[in-house]
């Protein structure tokens, strides 16, 4: 018999754009939580992205928006009326966990800062997703995954070749790291709050979660060696066994092999088929390769292009040695192994049509996968929500008419 969810009965409220934020209690969701997503009558930003992304336009197959939204209740309220500001004081009041990525000086005007919530609601726990922490000058700055975590994290601006130019980077990389780091927090305060009945605040910030990603070779270029000195180029690298190297048919192959001087023997041997390299002095050990890099570099070049992706593939598996096919997307919806181990589902759309969804990346022994439902319309379940606090119908319909709260709503 299937378990209960972890956080079966845990209430979160949500009043959150974008991704990361969201992304994270879609997950609190996937554990059992019940979350209600406050959304502004505009409408969170997010719906409106998919220019961006190359998918139809609107609600009819919004693929990104159920990814960080499903499981969740929406309601639809104008924080900025006092009706509006009302009903979101009755959520969190009622709340265990509220998330948030609004920055700080807007949480300090609409008495939604943790200080004052605490003051009132000592139990709950806030959880704030931000571009720079809650510290320091750039505290303020406005965030996204692309300027606070890639750029300012550190990523482009080391991996990639000196020679080329710096990587492409994808939206929501960085925002579900940030996600899943921030409910970890959420989780571990949450517990404490049940046994102290003291709540905390919990910020995530996307630089810090960027630099943290970064951090091992990061605090290794300190010491100053040119093989820390990113970006480099490939050839420079000190572990020549760690590189993406393309097959005779143009299939690009990662290479893992970090214990290089336990490991060379046995790639050069039974990998390259090349028992000239086996204990070559200028190659092995891994102190001899620095003064030789390019030259292996040229021979790694060579053998491995000399090989087709199932050669290749076929040689790393006899010798038991790590290795993977640098995956298109395409290729990833069509991986066995991806739908074996649910991380791929598929979830049908008001389109009628059936799309592949990702899923979060927690699995349990016990406890049942839930639903993979599209994410709910603007204000949904502003209605249900409204009446599960005592409004009457004639009280709902009147915020709707003034335009305190918005019901059912279809972008597209």
């Amino acid at each position: 018999m299937s378990k209960p969810r972890p956080l079966a009965g845990v209430k979160v409220v949500e009043l959150a754009t974008f991704v990361a934020a969201p992304c994270c209690c879609r997950y609190l969701a996937d554990l059992g939580a019940d979350v209600i997503k406050v959304e502004a009558p505009m409408g969170d930003s997010l719906r409106f992205t998919a220019v961006n992304e190359g998918r139809p336009y609107g609600d009819k197959e919004d693929v990104t928006y159920t990814l960080e939204n499903t499981g969740k209740k929406f309601i639809t309220l104008n924080i900025k009326t006092p009706a509006g500001r009302q009903v979101l004081e009755e959520l969190i009041a009622g709340a265990d966990i509220f998330v948030t990525n609004n920055r700080p000086n807007a949480l300090k005007k609409n008495g939604l800062d943790y200080e004052t919530l605490k003051a009132k609601y000592p139990k709950l726990v806030m959880g704030i997703v931000s571009g720079y922490g809650e510290k320091g000058p750039d505290k303020d700055l406005p965030g996204f995954d692309f300027t606070s975590y890639f750029a300012r994290g550190g990523i482009t601006g080391t991996m990639f070749d000196i020679n080329s130019i710096p990587m492409l980077p994808i939206a929501g990389f960085g925002d579900h790291q940030v996600a899943m780091n921030l409910a970890s927090g959420l989780i571990a305060a949450l517990f404490r709050a049940s046994r102290t009945g003291e709540g905390d605040q919990v910020v995530v910030s996307l630089y810090h979660s960027g630099v943290f990603d970064v951090a091992l070779y990061l605090q290794s270029a300190q010491y100053g060696h040119p093989s820390m000195t990113y970006p480099l180029r490939r050839d420079q690298i000190a572990n020549q066994l760690q590189l993406i190297h393309k097959t005779k048919d143009n299939r690009w192959v990662q290479l893992a092999m970090p214990q290089y001087d336990k490991l060379y023997p046995k790639f050069v041997k039974e990998v390259l088929q090349r028992d000239d390299l086996v204990g070559n002095p200028k190659f092995w050990p891994q102190t001899a390769l620095q003064d030789n890099l390019h030259e292996f570099y040229e021979i790694m070049v060579t053998e491995i292009g000399n090989l087709t992706y199932d050669e290749l593939k076929a040689r790393m598996e006899a010798a038991d040695l790590p290795y993977a096919l640098c995956q298109t997307w395409a290729d990833i919806m069509n991986d066995e192994q991806a739908w074996a181990s649910d991380i791929l589902t598929k979830t049908k759309y008001p389109s009628g049509e059936e799309r592949i969804m990702v899923r979060t990346p927690v699995m349990f022994a016990d406890t049942d996968l839930p639903p993979y439902e599209r994410a709910a319309f603007m204000g949904e379940h502003t209605r249900e929500i409204l009446a599960s606090l005592g409004y009457s119908e004639d009280k709902i319909n009147a915020m709707i008419e003034a335009g305190e709260a918005c019901d059912l709503k279809r972008i597209g």
